[in-house]
């Protein structure tokens, strides 16, 4: 399949969705890498992991430039060696996924909906958080929190944050793509974040454009 998106979806913002089903070869194939990049993807014992390092860089590359090269901080957080765009990256089972902004910090974070994550939710969800009591959709509910959860994290740069004292999502309405707000609040800061979800094939996406404040 390949690329699925690859769009702006609001101004500043551009999405890319990439759906691995070729195997190392082709996909090693289509991407130029640095000798450094080469070194790390080399040091991948898991071979699901080195689809999905080059699985990103095959996306980046046809999104903006085949000279965009991902650094990381000692967080782990990708950045763009240039600088040129705010990057935030996630992939679970066969999809990947990059949002990009020149002007906004991004925070992005996919899920396959493989596990009853009914049994960890005390972990994550506050007690002011609505979960539906449809049998049917209460996986699906759960997902979407913890996604927004991972995307708040990420946006505030994995900054010690409890997933369940620190990061409140509003109730909303579930429906297969929304908008949801959610908060983070600590001792220091009290935000609130607007962000975008969708459902596709068993995979949930939540993902948050914010002005960078001056």
């Amino acid at each position: 399949m390949g690329l699925i998106t690859n769009k702006e979806i609001q101004d500043d913002c551009i999405l890319g969705i990439w759906e691995i089903n070729e195997d190392y070869d082709t996909l090693s194939s289509m991407v130029n890498l640095e000798s450094k990049e080469i070194v790390r993807l080399e040091g991948f014992l898991n071979y699901n992991r080195k689809l999905e390092f080059l699985s990103v860089r095959v996306l980046l590359q046809l999104m903006i430039s085949k000279n965009a090269r991902i650094i990381y901080n000692s967080t782990k957080k990708p950045f763009l060696k240039d600088s040129s765009y705010h990057i935030s990256i996630s992939h679970s089972f066969k999809y990947t996924s990059i949002l990009l902004s020149k002007g906004m910090n991004v925070g992005i974070d996919l899920e396959y909906m493989s596990h009853r994550i009914s049994k960890i939710a005390h972990k994550f969800i506050h007690p002011d958080e609505l979960i539906t009591e449809d049998p049917d959709l209460i996986r699906y509910h759960l997902y979407v929190h913890w996604c927004a959860k991972e995307t708040l994290y990420k946006i505030c740069d994995k900054n010690m944050l409890n997933f369940k004292n620190n990061l409140i999502i509003k109730p909303f309405e579930l429906q297969n793509q929304g908008e949801i707000k959610g908060i983070v609040h600590t001792g220091l800061k009290h935000e609130e974040f607007d962000m975008l979800y969708y459902k596709t094939n068993n995979y949930v996406l939540v993902l948050c454009c914010k002005k960078i404040e001056k």
